[in-house]
């Protein structure tokens, strides 16, 4: 496996903890949407949280989607997972470019801006949960701990890290998600808490050679780590001209009829891999006819 992520406990379950590399993902992200480097970061650790958190779940179709909204120039970020590895997403302005924090350091809070983080899970139910939480930085690995700990009651550490060669490709992508579970003991917090207090950043640790499962036993220590699943993660988009066409189908009928008018193909791009998908002028007119159908049914 190039990418992939390791769930595991320590400390007799008391606690739970996911690391996740996702260089080579990140990077497919990168080229897919041709994003500059802040929103590289910004997107590239919110695929890594999105793969972890993918893996917290348990049924086989269930879906959890990341929105971060904000009023910087990057507006937003959106990222989707399932509990097979699988994991997608786009920037809503890939192409932002502001001064960097520091030499070395780049800026996704001032990028991001003041804004919200909604977490929805799809579970197979009728509605699908949602919790949200006003961002604390936009660097998003402190506004998922927040959330963690405010929305669902689970204190979490969570650390997240892209770096971004000279040449803007991805050297490194990857994090990691610490959470206490509710019978933990203050020594076994105390000690997680000790040990983070002390580690270096998520790419300093890629960096170095170092794997998901040496990420894990640097902040696990002797806590007894069991690692209790491996997986592949990869990006991967479920998109298809079929349903896109179905997106069609719910634009107005007189929006569809002025495209036909204009007698040329059309090209629709999916949000989440940027793939293209060409309608021809007697294809939208056979979108109409089930379109206008759909309306008059209503």
């Amino acid at each position: 496996m190039s990418d992939y992520l390791i769930r595991a406990t320590a400390a007799d379950e008391m606690v739970r903890a996911f690391a996740v590399r996702t260089t080579d993902t990140v990077e497919y992200a990168r080229k897919a949407h041709t994003t500059l480097p802040v929103i590289t970061a910004g997107l590239g650790r919110l695929l890594s949280a999105g793969a972890m958190m993918g893996a917290m779940m348990k049924g086989d179709d269930d879906i959890v989607t990341l929105r971060v909204r904000g009023d910087g120039p990057a507006q937003g970020l959106t990222v989707t997972a399932d509990s097979h590895g699988n994991v997608k997403g786009y920037p809503m302005q890939p192409f932002v470019d502001i001064p960097r924090k520091r030499p070395g350091k780049l800026d996704v809070g001032a990028a991001i801006g003041a804004g919200t983080l909604t977490v929805s899970m799809d579970l197979g139910l009728k509605e699908p949960y949602s919790g949200q939480v006003e961002l604390q930085t936009g660097e998003i690995g402190d506004d998922l701990a927040y959330y963690f700990t405010v929305s669902e009651q689970t204190p979490s550490a969570v650390g997240l890290g892209v770096m971004i060669d000279t040449d803007q490709h991805v050297k490194d992508a990857g994090g990691f998600i610490i959470q206490i579970m509710p019978d933990a003991s203050e020594e076994v917090i105390s000690s997680i808490e000790k040990r983070l207090s002390g580690i270096d950043s998520v790419t300093s640790m890629f960096d170095r050679g170092m794997t998901p499962e040496d990420i894990l036993k640097e902040i696990l220590g002797d806590l007894d780590m069991v690692i209790t699943d491996r997986k592949e993660v990869r990006f991967h988009c479920n998109c298809s001209k079929e349903r896109v066409e179905r997106a069609l189908i719910t634009i107005d009928p007189k929006d569809i009829q002025e495209m036909i008018d204009d007698g040329k193909d059309i090209e629709v791009k999916c949000h989440f891999c940027n793939k293209a998908y060409n309608f021809t002028p007697d294809e939208l007119k056979e979108i109409l006819k089930v379109s206008t159908r759909r309306e008059d049914a209503r």
